[in-house]
């Protein structure tokens, strides 16, 4: 893509939020502009035992309010939920609705991660397959218990699914795709959408991703493959880029974009958020004691650079991936210096996963929404709990009170722990 052409110019007219510090933009901006968290102390279920007691959990959400059929919730799980949701608050915010554009001509891009199986949905078959003193007896699971599972059971924890339900419940019949890559999976969302409508597949997509980590299992996988943060003020928590950080905190989101071509969106009369003038992508594709940690980062940053036609120095500012963590931290900074050069040290840096912590691929989704709202309103959010710099990551980091914005052309990026990367560089209208 050419930026400022008028030709194959991608935009975005739509967004929509589902957060713990907000159900919907209006909420959720008023929160993050206001420096509100949505950290808590967990009260899904008990946290007796588990390695730390915080999340950032979503209270108050009733996905009937959203969906057009409510059948669909028996195979839906909480990670589906969340994103249609998110889907449909971003179309109603974009002016569509289900066929004001040519259902051939609609499609959309998913991210999503490992959806988590509810003790509930195996509550009864694993029951039924108990013996004395509790024993589990394989011969029984085979002969009746496993048919006391709900035959649709699979469907609430496949990863295609959000993408599958966003068409349902729009009938989009173009692309349909989903990505599957943790924290990068919006970004890469977005750049497989802007190539759809670039190659003239479609001239609207519904992108964006979701997820939900309040389970017992996935706090537990945080903390061995993530770091979760042992702290148990919730106010404090999570502290991206401070030196007392000591990991993150598990959360659920979703987020969701109307992405449009320039002239579908102008002949139909949309506001335009922002023009995505260019995505890069990339992967370490080694080992941290290799050198390898942000190699991919830093060629993400470039590629979206190189798409985009601008210099470092005319972003505006940073949305980090800031996950809290010590490590990743540090490679993200390093990384920002690789690529972004003396631009890394004084272009504002904003880490919203202070704010509502880490949902897996839901996180850059939300991030990117709480950019968009940011240009839209001219303020810049604070980082919560940056108190105390990290001289090895050297980043103007937003503290104190949000930032009143100049520059209206932000760079955005996400990271997996394994070095899977996707940036991009969004201008606002």
């Amino acid at each position: 893509m050419t930026a400022g052409s008028t030709k194959d110019r991608v935009v975005i007219t739509g967004v929509g939020t589902v957060s713990p510090i907000g159900i919907g933009n209006e909420a959720f901006w008023q929160n993050l502009s206001g420096g509100h968290s949505g950290i808590g102390l967990l009260r899904s279920f008990p946290s007796e035992g588990l390695p730390s007691k915080l999340a950032a959990e979503i209270h108050d959400f009733n996905p009937l309010d959203f969906l057009s059929c409510g059948k669909f919730l028996k195979v839906m799980s909480r990670d589906i939920q969340l994103g249609v949701a998110a889907a449909v608050i971003a179309m109603k915010d974009a002016g569509l609705r289900r066929h004001s554009i040519d259902p051939e001509r609609l499609g959309v891009e998913f991210g999503a991660g490992r959806m988590s199986t509810t003790p509930e949905d195996l509550a009864d078959a694993v029951s039924s397959s108990s013996g004395d003193r509790n024993s589990f007896e394989a011969t029984r699971w085979g002969e009746d218990s496993i048919g006391r599972i709900a035959p649709l059971w699979l469907l609430k924890s496949l990863p295609n699914m959000p993408a599958c339900h966003v068409a349902i419940e729009f009938d989009a019949r173009g692309p349909n795709n989903t990505i599957t890559s943790r924290d990068s999976s919006a970004l890469l969302a977005l750049s497989e959408a802007v190539r759809v409508i670039e190659r003239d597949a479609a001239d609207c997509m519904v992108v964006g991703a979701c997820g939900s980590n309040i389970q017992p299992v996935d706090i537990a996988k945080f903390n061995l493959f993530e770091s979760l943060t042992h702290r148990d003020d919730p106010h404090r928590a999570c502290l991206p880029f401070d030196k007392r950080r000591d990991g993150t905190v598990v959360g659920e989101g979703a987020g969701a974009f109307i992405v449009e071509r320039y002239e579908h969106a102008v002949k139909r009369g949309a506001t335009i958020y922002a023009e995505v003038l260019g995505v890069g992508e990339g992967c370490d594709g080694t080992h941290y004691s290799n050198g390898g940690g942000g190699l991919g980062l830093v060629r993400s940053i470039g590629a979206a650079l190189r798409r985009a036609e601008i210099d470092p120095r005319e972003i505006g500012h940073i949305n980090a991936n800031g996950k809290s963590s010590q490590r990743d931290d540090v490679v993200e900074s390093r990384a920002f210096h690789q690529s972004l050069g003396r631009a890394a040290e004084s272009i504002p840096v904003v880490g919203l996963k202070s704010y509502f912590g880490h949902s897996d691929a839901g996180s850059g989704a939300v991030e990117l929404a709480g950019s968009l709202l940011a240009m839209r309103y001219g303020t810049l959010p604070r980082t919560l709990n940056y108190e105390l710099p990290d001289p090895r990551c050297r980043l103007n980091v937003v503290r104190d009170e949000p930032k009143r914005l100049k520059n209206f052309t932000a760079l955005s990026v996400n990271r997996t722990a394994m070095g899977q990367s996707a940036a991009a560089i969004i201008r606002s209208f």
